[in-house]
């Protein structure tokens, strides 16, 4: 049985790659993933803040004027969030590649074009195989265009291209008004890969309290319909890698993401919940699924339920079918319970 793929230009044994969490920032729990069979690894994120709050003036920004009423303090990141720095990041990718054979991808979460820029530099230094460019932004602004946030993220690909040779891959948001379109010109501006979906943490209100929480949940496997839609869309229309991440719990979700084209599936929300020891089980159970449906590699997989393969010369008029399918199924289900 060949679980083997190929992702950001590099051969992994299978397609389950741990993606960033707090998991990475620990160098056993690196070891136990390598150990438990994971292909590859995403590192924990280093935040813009973490880069900014090197030269204060964020901090600065940040606090002033909180101590003024006692509800603004919650509004910001407590102080020691941001105490870990460009500095101990880039150690711990050293020592990790250090520790471990599989490939170790470091993970930049920012949202403007600014001084973290060097910090790729230094993790392409610090013998990182790869890069995975989280641009988490939330345009709260009405006069800022749709146009504008694609713009945004463009130039910060380009600026992280430049200033690394390093394989980068984008993890993305759905949230775009061509989806297609973006992560073509994601892809014609230099994109290596694209990592469908980021989740966008939502937050809560406390009305008691009067406090804000940032309410954040794991995942569920519902949530992996909307990536492995995307990614069913695009396989084979775009030429670059493509990773699933956000609801893959089971080997069922690894086969079906696969199947609409993934490259490689990243778990998260399952090993934070049940134990980096859930990555044999799923690779078990893949194989077990592969030898009863007479598959014998992860090759003749991929790509089997993608658009592409359908032969649809209208995928538009495609995707409109089978919602109008998908909502008169149910309501039949429905009225006939």
């Amino acid at each position: 049985m060949n679980l083997g793929t190929s992702y950001l230009g590099m051969n992994l044994r299978t397609p389950l790659v741990p993606s960033a969490s707090p998991l990475s920032e620990n160098l056993d729990n690196i070891k136990r993933m390598e150990d438990a069979g994971a292909a590859a690894l995403v590192l924990h994120s280093l935040f813009e803040e973490h880069v900014c709050h090197e030269g204060t003036p964020l901090d600065h920004c940040l606090w002033q004027g909180t101590e003024n009423f006692d509800e603004s303090l919650t509004y910001f990141p407590e102080r020691n969030d941001l105490a870990k720095g460009p500095e101990t990041y880039l150690n711990e990718i050293v020592a990790a590649k250090e520790a471990v054979a599989i490939p170790v991808i470091a993970s930049l979460n920012g949202s403007t074009r600014g001084g973290w820029i060097n910090y790729a530099r230094q993790i392409e230094q610090a013998g990182a195989d790869a890069l995975e460019l989280n641009i988490y932004f939330i345009p709260t602004n009405p006069t800022f265009s749709g146009a504008e946030v694609e713009k945004k993220y463009l130039e910060i690909l380009a600026d992280v291209k430049a200033a690394v040779r390093l394989p980068v891959a984008v993890k993305l948001s759905p949230f775009f008004s061509s989806f297609a379109n973006m992560a073509k010109l994601l892809v014609d501006a230099g994109a290596d890969g694209l990592v469908l979906f980021n989740r966008f943490y939502q937050p809560d209100v406390i009305p008691e309290a009067l406090d804000v929480s940032p309410n954040i949940l794991l995942s569920t496997p519902m949530a992996m319909r909307l990536p492995l839609r995307w990614i069913a869309i695009l396989s084979g229309l775009i030429k670059t890698d493509l990773a699933a991440t956000s609801g893959i719990h089971r080997a069922t979700d690894v086969i079906k993401m696969l199947m609409a084209g993934a490259d490689v599936t990243m778990l998260c929300s399952i090993l934070l919940r049940s134990g980096i020891g859930q990555i044999p089980v799923i690779e078990h159970q893949m194989e077990e699924w592969m030898q009863k449906h007479g598959y014998d590699s992860v090759a003749e997989l991929k790509g089997s339920m993608s658009q592409k393969n359908w032969n649809c010369s209208d995928p538009a008029a495609f995707e409109r079918a089978q919602y109008i399918r998908g909502i008169s199924t149910s309501l039949r289900t429905t009225t006939d319970e």
